[in-house]
């Protein structure tokens, strides 16, 4: 029989590519997970793995368990949530990782509808960067977690995860003076060309969206201040320190001498988590919570 764990491992380094990067991720040793699926290959008693230079990567016949153990490790979550119903229905912990400006404009009134409803239910919120959601969720650190991603820079779920849509907001060019008449669209911000730019930091999807804009309308932004919290980006245009793009949950009450003008570009939030785990009570309340948490100037898609 296979063990669940070991293919859990498996599809660890399907997905990561280094017996390092999956131990790291797991909190193990690299020759604790070398020992572990050395002993998958003997209980599947074919070869999973084969050497690639100094590292390894998967025989035909372990890319093919990969697929198998993704389709047994969401019937386990979908096992595991309805044992909870059954057992009790929303309780225990729920750890949840959200973006800062979901965690201050949506969350808080999710947890206080949770509060309300569920008194057992323990959610735990961290801030995580939707570039470090799949990994978080697929290890067991977060159970649920709010990503987005934006027209021009999408961000397919990963395997293993699933999603569903929480709203869509609008985006805009944050500036010190209004936008030139004249061109419209992404064309308007080649009057900033020239001008000092304020992004988050590398690896972002907000880096990389305002990098693409910057791109489609025909220039490389330079960057001056890298900021991740968009009231503090907005607080370094009003001092006149350069342009940026905002959404629009980060740029409520933005401060004096603040022009925002809109982008024909969206940021989708979405709620995901491990594949299967979508009706389990605690996941099924909170999604019920978030949606009415939206603004309503959103509204929930």
């Amino acid at each position: 029989m296979l063990d669940v764990r070991r293919l859990r491992l498996l599809r660890e380094l399907a997905l990561r590519g280094t017996i390092a990067a999956v131990a790291e991720a797991l909190s193990f040793t690299p020759s604790a997970v070398s020992q572990q699926l050395g002993t998958l290959e003997r209980e599947a008693g074919v070869a999973l793995l084969e050497r690639s230079g100094r590292g390894v990567r998967l025989t035909p016949a372990g890319a093919n368990l990969v697929r198998h153990a993704e389709a047994v490790l969401e019937r386990l979550e979908q096992a595991a949530a309805e044992l909870a119903e059954a057992r009790h229905g929303p309780a225990g912990p729920l750890r949840i990782g959200a973006f800062p400006t979901a965690t201050r404009t949506i969350v808080p009134g999710a947890l206080a509808l949770l509060a309300a409803r569920h008194p057992a239910l323990e959610p735990m919120v961290s801030e995580t960067d939707p570039a470090g959601v799949a990994h978080a969720l697929r290890a067991g650190d977060l159970d649920v977690a709010l990503v987005h991603d934006y027209d021009l820079v999408p961000a397919p779920l990963e395997p293993g995860l699933a999603a569903e849509p929480l709203c869509e907001e609008a985006m805009y060019l944050a500036s010190h003076a209004p936008a030139a008449a004249g061109p419209e669209g992404l064309t308007l911000l080649a009057h900033w060309r020239d001008a000092p730019w304020i992004m988050a930091g590398p690896d972002t999807l907000c880096r990389q969206v305002t990098e693409q804009v910057c791109r489609t309308a025909g220039f490389v932004p330079r960057v001056r201040h890298q900021v991740d919290e968009f009231a503090t980006v907005l607080a370094f245009v009003g001092a006149g320190q350069g342009v940026a793009v905002v959404p629009e949950l980060g740029a409520t009450a933005p401060p004096p001498g603040v022009c925002l003008t809109p982008l024909p570009v969206r940021r989708r939030t979405r709620i995901a988590f491990r594949s299967g785990a979508g009706p389990h009570p605690a996941i099924a309340a909170l999604t019920r919570a978030l949606r009415e948490s939206v603004p309503g100037r959103l509204g929930a898609d």
